[in-house]
């Protein structure tokens, strides 16, 4: 496969998943998709030799933090990202899970179980995980998990 269809395909992907136009914000070449032997699927996104995202079996992609700081340069990515407060700052950036509480703004794409980023209130991404919450009530409960943090930016 020669480097525009891997460009292609990872661009396909990220706009299936996160939103049409998000993969405007992608750089345009260094991608080196790693296949499954098994079934022949993608399995792992690579751009300049960095992990980008593991493709899961279900066909949704778990951003690493360097891919969802690729990402996160799109303004429409914004809707699959949680804006948290400054106080949580160092414990997402520890790997801790993100507390309602700590909830300032929270994307419309956001559903539970799929793949967000959590961001400080300068843009800047602190983690990746899963949401619990629906984007919609995430800043509303004062109680409870909203994102289970996967991977922190110090972990």
């Amino acid at each position: 496969m020669n480097h525009h269809d891997e460009l292609r395909t990872v661009s396909m992907m990220v706009d299936y998943l996160f939103g049409r136009g998000v993969s405007r914000s992608l750089p345009k070449a260094g991608y080196r998709l790693y296949y499954s032997r098994r079934s022949g699927r993608v399995k792992l996104v690579h751009h300049d030799e960095k992990l980008f995202a593991t493709v899961k079996p279900n066909g949704a992609m778990a951003l690493s933090i360097y891919g969802a700081t690729l990402l996160a340069r799109s303004p429409a990515f914004r809707a699959n990202c949680v804006q948290i407060s400054d106080d949580a700052v160092a414990f997402v950036k520890g790997g801790k899970s993100v507390f309602c509480k700590f909830v300032v703004q929270s994307g419309k794409n956001i559903q539970p179980k799929c793949e967000v980023a959590v961001i400080d209130s300068r843009g800047r991404v602190l983690g990746v995980g899963t949401a619990i919450l629906n984007g919609a009530v995430m800043h509303q409960f004062k109680t409870g998990v909203a994102v289970k943090v996967r991977t922190g930016l110090s972990t």
